[in-house]
């Protein structure tokens, strides 16, 4: 752990996480296309991700744990970040999906349901339906 990273809020150690699970996503067929690249660079700028921070978080995702959000909508709007990253480069691989659904447990979706939650979130998100649908169909599909 770099000395910066003890001075980092909880928030923004959130958001590194957060990140880094999005990096496995999009590593997960070993390459990031430039439509992936894209969108880490638009989501680093959102969660405010320094260069180094960015280049150390490529290099390495898993040195950083999956942090699993208190909140069940914001655990959604995680899953929907997660889902975007998948089809950044116009494809959804079998080894994505794979990756999406063991984060999915990370994020505290029941494991009885993962199957069905991240299968309904690609589908949203191919669809290209917005945060608020999401959260929605999310929702109705993951009753608990």
């Amino acid at each position: 752990m770099a000395v910066s990273d003890y001075n980092l809020s909880g928030e923004q150690k959130r958001n590194i996480e957060h990140f880094a699970s999005i990096v496995v996503l999009a590593l997960a067929d070993e390459v990031i296309t430039e439509g992936e690249e894209k969108m880490l660079k638009r989501l680093a700028n959102r969660f405010h991700i320094l260069e180094e921070k960015y280049n150390e978080i490529i290099e390495n995702p898993s040195n950083f744990p999956i942090h699993t959000p208190h909140s069940y909508n914001e655990r959604i709007e995680r899953l929907y970040d997660l889902t975007k990253m998948i089809y950044a480069d116009d494809e959804v691989s079998i080894k994505e999906v794979g990756v999406l659904r063991r984060i999915c447990v990370g994020l505290g979706f029941p494991l009885d349901n993962v199957e069905k939650v991240a299968n309904e979130a690609i589908h949203l998100v191919l669809n290209d339906n917005d945060l608020e649908d999401f959260t929605k169909a999310v929702k109705r599909v993951n009753k608990f």
